[in-house]
Formats: structure tokens, sequence, C-alpha cells
């Protein structure tokens, strides 16, 4: 494991994450010397479901998915992060528990990580970050308890449009045409995502060609045409 201090970063991840913006560079400076920096390489798992944890992880370049395993033994792809956002939260105010997830690298990601006893440290001395984290777990529960409600009462056609409109909030670049995502997710795992197979997500891209709400470029690429459009559409 090669893993080195991030402390003197061109740019620090601190500077990057939500629940520090309130810091001062006299605290993001001390918090930066606390930090661990790691690589991992595409298809690499970051942490394992049912595996001890008492790490924050910051994404610092790259995507991650946070997955879990399905009674069935399918995966089922729990939410998308990208640079900027973090998981593990959910460890730094525990005590020993198992990691309810999976982590993997989508890409080569870069993360920056800090243990429970560091995140201790901090939020005694900042306490308003705790409120900031609170904040992200609600904000990740209120996800989760979406998309639990959208697999099991939406039907796959609308689930998908729910998938491509958040994907175009999340990596979309506003072009003449619309905007251009770079998908992150393979046709597998996108079908992971809204819980249908490779099949449902193909002849549903191809009726949203049809429609001229989306275009494909490739395997990695989807210009959302008219995102209000797609909005009406769910209507």
């Amino acid at each position: 494991m090669n893993e080195h201090s991030c402390q003197y970063a061109a740019e620090p991840c601190t500077r990057k994450v939500p629940i520090f913006a309130s810091l001062t560079d006299q605290d993001l400076s001390r918090i930066g010397a606390m930090i661990k920096h790691r690589k991992y390489d595409k298809g690499q798992a970051l942490i394992l479901e049912e595996q001890p944890s008492d790490t924050l992880f910051i994404i610092r370049r790259g995507h991650v998915k946070l997955s879990k395993m399905t009674p069935q033994g399918k995966e089922q792809i729990l939410r998308i992060l990208t640079a900027g956002e973090f998981f593990g939260e959910l460890s730094i105010f525990g005590g020993g528990e198992l990691s309810n997830f999976s982590a993997y690298a989508l890409q080569d990601t870069a993360i920056c990580k800090l243990t429970r006893a560091d995140m201790e440290t901090i939020i005694t001395a900042n306490p308003d970050i705790s409120l900031r984290l609170l904040k992200a777990v609600t904000q990740r529960l209120a996800h989760t308890e979406n998309l639990a409600q959208s697999l099991a009462t939406k039907d796959p056609e609308i689930r998908i449009a729910h998938m491509i409109l958040e994907l175009g909030v999340k990596y979309g670049k506003q072009r003449d045409g619309g905007l251009d995502i770079q998908l992150p997710l393979s046709r597998e795992e996108m079908a992971n995502y809204v819980g249908v197979t490779r099949e449902t997500i193909s002849r549903k891209f191809a009726r949203f060609e049809e429609l001229k709400l989306i275009k494909l470029i490739g395997n990695k690429r989807l210009v959302l045409k008219d995102p209000a459009a797609m909005e009406k559409y769910l209507d």
C-alpha cells in the first residue's frame, strides 16, 4: 500500500469537500497533515461489504461506485460519487462496525483518507463539521429511500430516464447540442443501478433516441438533448 500525506499538495482535497468549507486555511493545513493519499486502479476495491472500517474516504480525482450484493447474488449499485464527494461517514460515528456496502474505483482514482481518531479530533475542534456530516447522511438516506421506492414502483423506462437526468446533473457539460455526458458506468453497471437487464438499457436508450431525447456516441458518451423535455416526458 503506497500512502502519503497530501498536506503539501498544490490543491489539497480539503478545499474540495463541503464539510470543510467553513474552516480557515490554518485549520485546513492541520487537517491536511492528518490525511493520507492513495491511488486506486480502475476496478480496484476501496472497501468491501462486511469489512471493518474506521475511515472517511474523500475522492480527490475519479469516480467511485458504492454497491451491495442482493440475496440472489446480483450487484445493486447504490450511488455513484465523483471528485469532492466522500463516503464512509457512518464509520466515523460508530465503533467497530462493518461496512454495509462495497466501494470500487470506476476509473483510476485518487483518494484522501482520514481515520476515525483524526475525525474525532477535527470535530472536537470544529463542532459545525458534525452538523455538515449529519446533513450529508440525511441527504444520502433520502437518496437511498428514493432509490428503493423507484425500484419498487416505477416502470423500467421511467427509472432509466431518471438515471439519465441524474447523470446529466452530475457529469454533464453544456454543449450546443445539449448536455454532453461522459458515462461513468458500463451498460451492465447502469442496469445494476436501476434494477433492469442490460438488454432493457439498450432497448430504452434506442427508444429515447427515436424520440430525439438523447444521442448516443459510442458506449461511453451520451448527449441529453433537452433535459426539460426529458423531465416533461416523465410527467
